[in-house]
């Protein structure tokens, strides 16, 4: 069985000989495969006719054609938008009284199944004419059935947290407090607000927000409207890890004590293993098709996404596993140091100050940074930059740096291509793109503007802008943010195979840990009070740094049998109590 996808805003028949229809077997042979819609133009296939040759995939000179083979137990689609359109297959099931997960690559349908659930969107089942009668007859005797009975009727209510919270300014002007006010229908808002520790933006403009505090902001009106089905569409983005865990914990609070239906979507994978009680995977071609598969338990689930392969499914929706190191990465004493930095000092009048306690950096080495929120991480690394001086202390770094910021804005209107071009010495060799290009899925966006681009597609760019640029020292500041799990595991072996192949040092800002796990040789370890002041340590290694971190949470992690992905211990179980007495908050003795 395949099914033939056709992005309508890529196909232009009137800036191309319409190969596709030339070049189909099918239609050479008299067969109506491909037509051409007398509304708009564009191409129409009919998939019934389709040999699945991929010919026309291949001479679509704007790429605006995907011919996808699915599995066997696929037969009739959920929802479909229209022919040759997105194509999703099956839903999550939200719980009364649990938080149910959702982990997989963007564009495969998590967004049209919430639209589904919360009853702004009726599934048709592939076909033109719907209606609730045939939903409730198809889901009848399931545990849907019920749930869209109350869809149907309108009386279901529903609260929602956008996935991306810098466009909250343009939808509401006026204060912070105006806005929780305005949605807290529940009463829950002074509790909300002392657990998010909000108290210092209430009075302050929407507008004057940083992207952390609109994140929280966005947490608190959802939790705050009384609903029977709450979602929220990725709660870590700009969060500290800190911060996370409050979000986190609130959640499963308003799923537990307030017995709701709360449905998440998460690509920090050690939030969403403490966060949710069960997980449904979902996998397909991005922007082609999605099928979310049966619930599963977190852990069982998580482990199944990062090796690759669903038993229950018999399918593989990734090539190779996702592999973690099962001890600390070694010291590197052994490796060249290319450069060292003196102790230095920051202060922004009387609002906060930083002290950075001296450090080298070694040769091909990736140097991760964590740390809370407001505490001058991202100083730090602009004075490394070069971008902002220091008030006391030399940094005396005689090398070329090439510098990722935390907040990227697509303020010129260029294509991809041109951006690319503009500061890499060596687009467009073998290496470039082997190394970068093809891993990050660039191609796909060359043509593209930098304005169109979604949040993860932007950041996919300014990763491989950072590493285009010839320098010795490459800073990224949270190359995780609105990236998925696949994603984020990409950009890691890209940035890994970078410093190791060219000899060079990166220095990566993040606060997943998962990715820090995965990318850094040494870790530092910043402290402080949030908007007041914060202390860089000097760099350490692994086992020590992220012991020196986590003990600051008061968390403890272990490891997973299976996968050795690191795994949150439940706060105050035997387990994290031996942990701690032991001093090990992070490795434990192997």
């Amino acid at each position: 069985m395949r099914i033939a996808v056709l992005n309508k805003d890529k196909c232009q028949p009137r800036q191309c000989s319409k190969e596709c229809y030339k070049y189909c077997p099918r239609v050479r042979t008299g067969d109506e495969t491909i037509l051409f819609s007398e509304d708009d133009g564009k191409a129409v296939i009919t998939e019934s006719l389709c040999s699945g040759c991929g010919i026309c995939v291949k001479k679509c000179q704007f790429g605006a054609i995907m011919i996808i083979g699915l599995p066997e137990s696929l037969e009739y689609p959920t929802h479909r938008y229209g022919q040759n359109g997105f194509a999703l297959y099956g839903l999550p099931v939200p719980q009364q009284g649990k938080v149910t997960g959702i982990l997989g690559p963007n564009g495969i349908g998590k967004s049209t199944a919430v639209q589904i659930l919360s009853g702004a969107l009726i599934p048709n089942f592939g076909e033109e004419e719907t209606s609730w009668e045939k939903v409730l007859s198809h889901y009848s005797g399931t545990a849907l059935g019920d749930y869209f009975k109350l869809a149907s009727s309108g009386s279901l209510k529903v609260s929602q947290k956008p996935q991306y919270v810098d466009l909250i300014p343009k939808a509401f002007k006026g204060k912070t407090s105006d806005l929780l006010n305005k949605a807290n229908t529940s009463g829950r808002l002074d509790e909300v607000i002392e657990k998010l520790e909000m108290k210092d933006i209430m009075d302050r403009d929407i507008a004057a927000l940083s992207g952390g505090e609109l994140q929280k902001v966005a947490i608190a009106a959802c939790i705050v409207k009384e609903a029977d089905f709450y979602f929220f569409d990725e709660i870590s983005s700009y969060l500290d890890i800190y911060q996370r865990i409050n979000a986190a914990r609130l959640i499963q609070d308003l799923a537990k004590e307030k017995n709701k239906s709360v449905l998440v979507v998460e690509h920090d994978l050690a939030i969403l293993d403490m966060l949710a009680d069960t997980v449904h995977l979902a996998y397909g071609t991005p922007a082609g098709y999605g099928v979310m598969t049966m619930p599963k338990s977190v852990r069982v689930g998580i482990n199944q996404y990062i090796k690759g392969y669903l038993p229950e499914e018999n399918i593989r929706i990734r090539d190779e596993a996702i592999r973690f190191e099962t001890h600390p990465p070694k010291d590197g004493a052994d490796v060249r140091t290319i450069l060292s930095y003196d102790s230095f000092s920051k202060k922004f009048g009387d609002a906060f100050s930083l002290v950075a306690k001296g450090g080298s950096v070694k040769e091909g080495e990736v140097l991760g940074i964590v740390g809370p929120n407001g505490t001058g991480k991202s100083t730090f690394v602009k004075i490394l930059a070069g971008v902002i001086e220091p008030d006391e202390g030399e940094v005396g770094i005689d090398v070329t740096i090439s510098y990722k910021p935390q907040y990227i804005k697509a303020d010129s209107d260029i294509r991809v291509r041109e951006l690319l071009m503009e500061v890499a010495d060596k687009f467009g060799t073998g290496y470039y793109e082997t190394e970068i290009a093809r891993p990050l899925r660039l191609d796909k966006l060359y043509d593209s503007y930098l304005t169109d681009l979604s949040g993860g597609e932007l950041q996919r760019v300014a990763i491989a802008a950072c590493l285009s640029r010839e320098a010795d020292f490459y800073i990224l500041d949270e190359p995780s943010a609105h990236l998925d799990v696949e994603q984020r595991a990409i950009a890691t072996r890209v940035i890994t195979r970078f410093a190791e192949s060219n000899g060079k040092t990166a220095m990566v800002v993040d606060h997943d840990i998962y990715m820090i796990d995965m990318i850094s040789q040494r870790l530092i370890v910043f402290e402080g009070e949030p908007s007041i002041s914060g202390v860089a340590n000097a760099p350490t290694n692994m086992k020590d740094g992220m012991n020196k971190f986590l003990s600051n949470l008061d968390i403890t992690f272990r490891r997973d049998e299976e996968t050795k992905r690191p795994r949150v211990n439940n706060y105050d179980s035997r387990l994290d109590r031996e942990q701690k007495e032991k001093g090990e908050y992070y490795y434990s003795e192997e």
